[in-house]
This record gives C-alpha cells, sequence and structure tokens, in this order.
C-alpha cells in the first residue's frame, strides 16, 4: 500500500502519526521507510530550534506569537526537507534499523543521532571572557580565546562566588551558574574588578553603578560604554561593598526590586537569560546577551564547576 508523502502532511497531524506507527508494526516498507523520515524531520527540528535559539531577538516584530510561527515554521520546514532527501541522510540510517529489528519508533534504543550521556553537574558553562570591564559588560570580540580553552583563574573564581551565587539563586529564582557567568563576564573572571585607591577590592563583580540612591562606598574605574553603537572610555563612580556577598545580595535586590527586569527574574533559559537582560538596559555593549550567553553555554564555567 502506498504512504501519502509526508511533505504534503501537516506537522501536526496526530492521526496521521497514529496510522504510521500502525503500519511499522505490521512491517510495511512503506511505513519504515516514512517512520525514519519523522525522526530525521525530529531531529532538523531540534537542529533549528537550536539555531533560533542561538540568534539575537531584538528587533521591533519580536514576540511571544512570532517566536510561536516561526516554531511552527521549522516543523514544517524540516518535515519537507526530510521527505525530499534534502535532510542529513539520517533517515536511511534509521530505516535500515528498523527493518531490521522491526522496533517500535519510540523504543529505538541507541540509534546513530542519539548523544552520549555525558556527566554533567549542573548545566552550562563557556569560553572565558578576560577583558576589561565595563558598566554593564565587556566589549572586545577580538580578545575572545578559543571556546574550548579555559582560563587558570576560572577555577579559583568559581570557587570564590559560587556559594554566594547559590544564595541569589534562591532569592532571585534565577540559575546560580548563570549569575557567575555574568560576573565573569563583568571582570573578566575576576581580573578586572574595580579596586579602591588604597588597593582593598570593591567586589563589585556585575559593574553596578552607585546613582544617587546609592549611600555606600564606592569606587571610580574607567569603563566603556557605549553611545550610538560607537564605544567610548568613560571614567564612572561604582558601588563597593565589604564582601562578595553583598555584592551578590545588592545584584539580587536590584533585578528583584526594579520592574525593569522582571522579565529576566527567573528566567532559567540561557539564550532568553541573556536577551532579556540585555534588553532591559543592563549594559550599553550591543554584544553582551551573545557574550553572556557563550559564558553560559560554553566549557571552562562547566569544567570549574565539574572541579
Amino acid at each position: 500500500m502506498a504512504i501519502p508523502d509526508i511533505s504534503n502532511q501537516f506537522s501536526l497531524d496526530v492521526k496521521g502519526l497514529t496510522d504510521l506507527k500502525r503500519q511499522v508494526h505490521e512491517n510495511s516498507p512503506q511505513g519504515i521507510k516514512q517512520a525514519a523520515q519523522q525522526f530525521e524531520a525530529l531531529f532538523l527540528q531540534m537542529v533549528l530550534k537550536s539555531m533560533r535559539e542561538a540568534t539575537p531577538h531584538e528587533s521591533m516584530f519580536d514576540s511571544d506569537q512570532t517566536r510561536m510561527y516561526e516554531s511552527l515554521l521549522d516543523q514544517q520546514l524540516a518535515q519537507v526537507l526530510s521527505s525530499k532527501g534534502s535532510g542529513t541522510g539520517l533517515a536511511a540510517m534509521i530505516e535500515k534499523q528498523l527493518a531490521r529489528t522491526n522496533a517500535d519508533p519510540q523504543s529505538l534504543g541507541d540509534l546513530p543521532f542519539t548523544p552520549p550521556a555525558r556527566p554533567y553537574a549542573l548545566p552550562g558553562a563557556s569560553a572565558p571572557l578576560p577583558l576589561p570591564q565595563t558598566a554593564g559588560g565587556v566589549s572586545n570580540l577580538d580578545n575572545l580565546p578559543p571556546a574550548d580553552s579555559a582560563p587558570p583563574a576560572a577555577r579559583d573564581f568559581v570557587n570564590r562566588v559560587w556559594p554566594h551565587a547559590y544564595e541569589a539563586s534562591r532569592a532571585t529564582g534565577i540559575p546560580a551558574h548563570f549569575m557567575v557567568a555574568q560576573a565573569a563576564l563583568e571582570t573578566g573572571w575576576g581580573k578586572s574588578e574595580p579596586r579602591l585607591a588604597n588597593g582593598r577590592p570593591s567586589y563589585n563583580l556585575f559593574g553596578i553603578k552607585a546613582g544617587r540612591s546609592w549611600n555606600g562606598a564606592t569606587v571610580d574605574a574607567t569603563t566603556t560604554e557605549y553611545v550610538d553603537g560607537t564605544a567610548q572610555k568613560q571614567v564612572e563612580r561604582f558601588r563597593a561593598y565589604a564582601s562578595y556577598a553583598d555584592a551578590f545580595r545588592d545584584y539580587a535586590n536590584l533585578l528583584v526590586s526594579n520592574p525593569r527586569y522582571a522579565g529576566v527574574v527567573g528566567s532559567q533559559d540561557a539564550a532568553a537569560f541573556a536577551r532579556k537582560l540585555q534588553q532591559a538596559g543592563y549594559a550599553t555593549d550591543p554584544m553582551y546577551a551573545v557574550k553572556l550567553e557563550r559564558i553560559i553555554g560554553g566549557s571552562a564555567l562547566r569544567q570549574s564547576l565539574n572541579g
């Protein structure tokens, strides 16, 4: 019995998928072929989704609604690519395995696209960014080291700040490693933390400036601000703390108490956290979200957290 071309089938057609499962159980060669195409389409959807998440969404047309329709478009596109043989070639390998075992498509075991398990202590991490501090982030992409390298000071930095990030996470709902990554971005893994005139550290890990409402100690430091897309060196006054614990508490209080960061608090997705933080105006660096997401998702932080 001939099976319709899945490129003409709506990607969310549940009845069509149910019929397909039944035909695979009956060991239909055509059904097995189409099931393999559906699995390849699923893999392509994951690839397209990752590409979308890695792309900054900052246009005036970006919204939850447009992202939903993009997702539907990607699902249909993945299905068309797989059915036309324009995908990755996984369908052919999956078809051979299905034909050999007559397996249920929901329990295929270790197919070629199944990634090996990796013992991560925590999700996320990144390439080091030993760059000068800015008022809300660092700014020179030319200084970014290879993604697989890790600065010697990264593990020491993470060990020093992790307990305080954990406490701030309990107050904000933001994953602790997101905040450690932001502190690493702001200070180049602790190398560019502003210092007082007597050489004492300011413990300011997040580039928070001392506005008119700040009554505590301060420190003046040179920073890079972007004005109309152009980097400019400026001397600004920043908050100074007595400890890293105070710095994380003040950072958590800033995000929780300021309405413009309402979309940031509680973010569990690295891309969304970085994007919303930049959209809220935390930094003037136009590449801030990209840099932050790279640190969260790279190797240096992960290696440091894994010890």
